[in-house]
């Protein structure tokens, strides 16, 4: 059976008078909302501002650490590669360290390295026990001359008196943040290690 269909017959949709179309709603916000939206994120910085500024304050001492510690690797690669023994300095007083081949073999260092660190950090150096001629290892850390450094020989090796850790302190009224870099076990080299102090230590 066939369907008939009358081709005359169109949908009609009720078009409304012209002029009374409905009002659609802006894609915009209104005055209100953009207030309360103000309102949460100023709720939620003031909120998370003491943790952000306790990440960046971490952020920055432990970013030294690890530039001095790539500047270890750094002086026992070129030890190895051009046979002389490197020192990587520090001097406390003044916030900074470098590496230089050592004065005796080589009187200028083209190649020699200089890093000033922020204000805001200092360095604590602690070396062997059995240094100093019978004083702790306490009272040489304090020592703020250039006799501070981590000898590397020509092997690539270090020194029996180079440091047993260099401490990288960075302290604020609400907290002290420590990264220590120090003498591996197999004491042929050095690794970071980073935590943060206890409020009864502070």
């Amino acid at each position: 059976m066939g369907r008939s269909f009358d081709h005359g017959h169109r949908e009609r949709r009720a078009v409304p008078p012209e002029g009374k179309r409905p009002a659609r709603r802006s894609g915009g916000f209104t005055l209100i909302e953009l207030i309360l939206v103000l309102a949460v994120l100023a709720t939620v910085l003031a909120v998370a501002a003491p943790s952000l500024a306790r990440f960046f304050h971490g952020r920055k001492v432990e970013e030294e650490a690890r530039r001095f510690l790539a500047l270890t690797r750094y002086g026992q690669s070129r030890a190895v590669a051009e046979g002389l023994p490197m020192v990587l300095w520090m001097d406390l007083e003044n916030r900074r360290y470098g590496l230089q081949a050592e004065s005796t073999f080589l009187e200028e260092d083209p190649r020699a390295r200089l890093y000033e660190m922020d204000e805001s950090l200092r360095l604590e150096v602690e070396l062997p026990e059995n240094l100093g001629a019978g004083m702790p290892a306490g009272t040489i850390a304090l020592r703020t001359d250039r006799a501070l450094v981590i000898r590397f020989t020509p092997d690539g090796f270090l020194s029996p008196d180079s440091p047993q850790r260099i401490r990288f302190i960075q302290q604020t009224d609400t907290d002290t943040t420590e990264v220590v870099v120090r003498r591996a076990r197999h004491r042929l080299s050095y690794e970071m290690e980073t935590y943060e102090l206890p409020a009864a230590a502070r």
